[in-house]
């Protein structure tokens, strides 16, 4: 393992842009699945406030953006490509020892003009995508949905029992999926081997489908994790309120909790990203960058 550390250090020192004419696909077995989960945890916990912190920057800045009147909501979905991007690179970093800051943040914007376009067109395909998935959506309920999820309306009970806003959910959440797989390893494709946003795409369903059954895996043992932290939290909630502690407290524990579980699940990404593909081998020469890109993670599986 060490090792592999040191070799992406060394890729990171002088970032190269890497031939994606072809990419390599490790198959793993599922219970690699549970080992990202351990992972995400573990490397979290290493790195708990600067990762929490991190992840809660992430969402404040697509937050304010979606306040932007007019396009606001497609400006946040943009956004939410380089989010991930930076939450791997943190979590790459925490897990080579090193303390990740701010700055990752932005690297998806600070390694060179091509990567930088290349983020951009991977940002407004999300957001175009996405938002064909709710204009879907809105022919069944006539944009209910659709106005509820991206903070337009209240949810209400009435709008809740509504049978046409409960179709246009499960329609969202089916045709989400696939989008969800497009895009889990585009931004790591895109970073770390130079893929061009559109092959990204293809490679990251890909090796999702292929690799199937670790997904499976990874997918029970983050709602295993949700269920524990959740059911502690309730219970946590309930001591307060039996001690007389006020409402707010137990509202503050939930939100933390909901903040920290989405912040270590959001650390092991970048876990599911190493593991499904070969490291790349044949550098191509890019022209340096002012600000050198923080490190790649550690090829391979463990």
């Amino acid at each position: 393992m060490g090792g592999l550390l040191a070799a992406g250090n060394a890729r990171a020192q002088a970032p190269p842009f890497f031939s994606s004419t072809f990419m390599k696909l490790h198959i793993v077995p599922a219970r690699t699945g549970m080992t990202w989960v351990k992972l995400g945890i573990r490397t979290f916990w290493k790195q708990p406030m600067a990762l929490a912190a991190l992840f809660f920057m992430t969402m404040a800045a697509m937050s304010l953006a979606s306040m932007i009147p007019l396009v606001g909501p497609a400006v946040a979905l943009m956004l939410l490509p380089s989010a991930t991007l930076a939450m791997m690179v943190a979590a790459a970093q925490a897990s080579q020892g090193r303390f990740p800051t701010p700055a990752v943040l932005l690297v998806a914007f600070r390694t060179g003009q091509q990567r930088l376009r290349d983020m951009l067109v991977l940002g407004a395909l999300y957001a175009a995508c996405f938002l064909a998935v709710m204009g879907l959506s809105a022919l069944i309920d006539g944009g209910q949905f659709a106005k509820v999820y991206l903070g337009g309306a209240q949810l209400s009970k009435e709008v809740a029992e509504d049978p046409a806003f409960q179709s246009a959910m499960w329609l969202s959440m089916v045709l989400y999926l696939p989008l969800s797989l497009l895009f889990w390893h585009a931004p790591g494709l895109v970073h770390w081997h130079g893929v061009p946003p559109v092959k990204a795409l293809f490679f990251s369903i890909v090796a999702c489908v292929r690799n199937f059954s670790a997904f499976l895996v990874y997918g029970l043992g983050w709602l295993g994790v949700f269920l524990l932290g959740g059911l502690v939290v309730a219970l946590v909630s309930a001591l307060l309120a039996t001690a007389g502690l006020a409402a707010s407290a137990a509202g503050g524990i939930m939100v933390g909790a909901a903040l920290m579980m989405a912040a270590m699940f959001f650390t092991s990404v970048v876990f599911t990203f190493r593991d499904s593909y070969e490291p790349p081998s044949t550098p191509e020469p890019e022209p340096p960058h002012d600000t050198p890109p923080p490190d790649s993670p550690a090829p391979g599986p463990d």
